[in-house]
């Protein structure tokens, strides 16, 4: 009789430890539904962010402040649509990304619809005309060298 007592306590601790796994897998399907269904859980939620400024000797009453002919806080030209171009793309990315590119009319038009097509780029209105025309008055390729000459240079020879 022994024999069937170990059995059936053997046959009860392999039952609860399936009910465990059970109830282990139930709960995390459960919360994987949860966190597919309302994503607000905190491993989900997008980070706030906050606005920083890296130059810190601008302050906000030079925000808006022209030098020399280049808007500071951005690096762009001062020209017309400055602050269109201001405001509709600095609001996505850094005024390097722009400053950095040069392009023809055609290019930046291009460029426009990639950022509408893959990157969530809203519709421009009137005010691509405006960002167009400035990027391609003030950001066109340049007709250049790899770079200028080096000069007053005194050579000398490697042994």
């Amino acid at each position: 009789m022994s024999e069937e007592n170990k059995f059936k306590g053997q046959a009860k601790q392999v039952y609860r430890m399936l009910i465990m796994v059970w109830c282990v897998v139930l709960l995390g399907t459960a919360f994987a539904i949860y966190a597919l269904v309302d994503p607000s859980l905190s491993a989900f939620k997008e980070k706030e962010t906050e606005l920083v400024v890296v130059d810190d000797t601008i302050s906000e009453d030079d925000w808006d402040k022209v030098e020399n002919g280049i808007h500071l806080r951005t690096g762009f030209v001062d020209d017309d649509g400055l602050m269109t171009v201001v405001t509709n793309c600095t609001s996505c990315h850094s005024a390097k990304m722009v400053t950095q590119n040069r392009m023809t009319k055609e290019r930046w038009i291009a460029t426009i619809r990639w950022m509408q097509e893959t990157q969530n780029l809203w519709d421009l209105g009137k005010n691509e005309d405006i960002i167009v025309n400035y990027l391609a008055k003030n950001y066109a390729p340049k007709n250049m060298g790899r770079r200028a000459n080096l000069e007053n240079i005194e050579w000398y020879e490697l042994n």
